[in-house]
């Protein structure tokens, strides 16, 4: 019957995930499965695939986008989303505890968690202690399509009321494989120089483009 087959292929699906040889379009398949235990979900998984391209994307994508995506439902896309929130909280939790630049793998893969699939420009701000472990991520700002607002001032306070010891600003570019723009670069010296001001370090800037973070540090635009 089909209820059999479908509980086969499942079986069989955990069993190469535990055998470490999923594709990526099975392993959102098993996802899937768990929010829609009755339902045959392939058809389901390699519409996602094909509409964002990669199971990153999926994750990242926009709450409504997917809940409009057709046989997918409004729980599914929570649950596809929880997922996308679990793996940020485990890398903001590894970045707590350790100096931010001694992973810059784990750095990166925060960055895009958070941010990339967004629409809009989005700010944020981490703030680092004594040993550059992450203090506090703060959402800065929510701006447009193509701007986010930065307060200068407002960063440096929240610096000094936390004890920081250096900064690093993140966001995020809703265009893909764009880099730093003029104004980045200017916000970029204001913010540095405000801070050193204050004997705080603007460690770095990121900005998150499609799957890309590029660093102002790496791009020798923090001089």
């Amino acid at each position: 019957s089909d209820t059999d087959f479908h509980t086969g292929h499942r079986e069989r699906l955990r069993q190469k995930f535990l055998d470490g040889k999923l594709a990526d379009y099975e392993l959102l398949e098993m996802l899937l499965g768990y929010a829609i235990p009755r339902r045959d979900v392939r058809p389901l998984a390699r519409g996602l695939m094909a509409q964002f391209g990669g199971v990153h994307q999926i994750l990242a994508a926009p709450l409504d986008k997917l809940v409009a995506f057709r046989g997918m439902g409004r729980n599914t896309a929570i649950f596809l989303k929880s997922i996308n929130q679990i793996m940020a909280t485990g890398y903001r939790e590894k970045l707590s505890e350790q100096p931010i630049f001694r992973d810059a793998t784990a750095v990166a893969n925060y960055c895009r968690t958070i941010l990339s699939g967004k629409t809009t420009e989005e700010m944020h701000v981490f703030y680092l202690g004594s040993e550059l472990c992450m203090l506090a991520d703060d959402v800065h700002s929510c701006g447009t399509n193509d701007e986010a607002v930065v307060y200068p001032r407002e960063i440096l306070k929240r610096a000094l009321v936390l004890n920081a010891r250096s900064v690093v600003l993140v966001h995020n570019h809703p265009t893909p494989n764009k880099s730093f723009s003029t104004a980045d670069i200017e916000i970029t010296t204001v913010v540095r120089d405000l801070l050193a001001a204050a004997g705080i370090e603007l460690f770095d800037h990121f900005v998150v483009s499609g799957s890309i973070v590029y660093s102002a540090r790496n791009m020798f635009l923090l001089k």
